[in-house]
């Protein structure tokens, strides 16, 4: 059997896939695994580049495959790593009948949730973790200024990070400061980001894979395929218009 030669580096993505373990769901009828995307036969994501990005309507299922994947690497149901308490959520059930391939299994990294952002942050200012970000609690900044400042101090090094919409909190120029901290920790080669989002902004990651759940399954898709392109690209070239038709029907 031959051996990877001594001193070479494996590269991210480490998540290689998922796939459901269909003979071992006891009701495939029951939530989540009644959700049309994960419904769908066979319910598998390959993990082909460091970047992979998860669209679809709200409902789709993106949030609930995504605190899956967080629960296969041990981080904590209000997001952060695995210094932080997790307890039961609707991506742990999943969690449970996925099968997971890694090459090879990582469990750095850190993962941040829209949903429940502030009651993570006051966990960081329990743990009296102020000092890692700046000596400033995160509870007296702004909701977009602690993302950033988050974002800033734990996407580096070697990890799977995971982000659950991560533009709630940021404007557009923001988001640009978000793209840049991906990019800068990704061209090391050692990091994988998936990511839920409804920004296309964050969808035109260069180079990234986008992957559309719709009620068929799970599509790769360009981004300027994705239903959140196309209304934002009607309103742009004719705001007056597109607010015209869309109050008219």
């Amino acid at each position: 059997m031959s051996r990877r030669p001594r001193g070479s580096v494996l590269r991210a993505p480490y998540l290689k896939s998922i796939e459901l373990m269909d003979d071992r769901v006891p009701d495939a009828r029951a939530y989540p695994f009644s959700i049309p995307a994960i419904e769908a036969e066979p319910f598998r994501i390959d993990f082909t580049k460091a970047v992979t990005i998860l669209v679809g309507t709200n409902g789709s299922g993106k949030s609930t495959i995504l605190e899956a994947i967080a629960y296969l690497c041990g981080f904590g149901r209000l997001g952060g790593n695995q210094n932080y308490a997790s307890d039961r959520q609707d991506g742990e059930v999943l969690g449970h009948y996925l099968r997971a391939a890694w090459l090879p299994k990582v469990g750095r990294g850190f993962y941040t949730r829209a949903e429940t952002f502030s009651g993570f942050v006051g966990q960081v200012d329990g743990f009296g973790a102020e000092e890692a970000y700046g000596g400033r609690s995160l509870t007296e900044r702004s909701h977009g200024e602690a993302y950033l400042e988050i974002f800033r101090n734990r996407v580096q090094g070697k990890g799977v990070f995971l982000f659950d919409e991560p533009e709630a909190a940021l404007s557009p120029s923001r988001q640009i400061d978000f793209l840049k901290i991906v990019k800068a920790a990704e061209s090391g080669g050692e990091a994988q980001f998936i990511m839920a989002t409804h920004s296309p902004l964050l969808m035109a990651y260069p180079g990234a894979t986008v992957l559309h759940l719709t009620e068929h399954g799970i599509l790769e898709r360009p981004f300027q395929q994705t239903d959140h392109f196309r209304v934002l690209r009607e309103f742009y070239r004719d705001p007056d218009a597109f607010m015209d038709a869309i109050f008219t029907d």
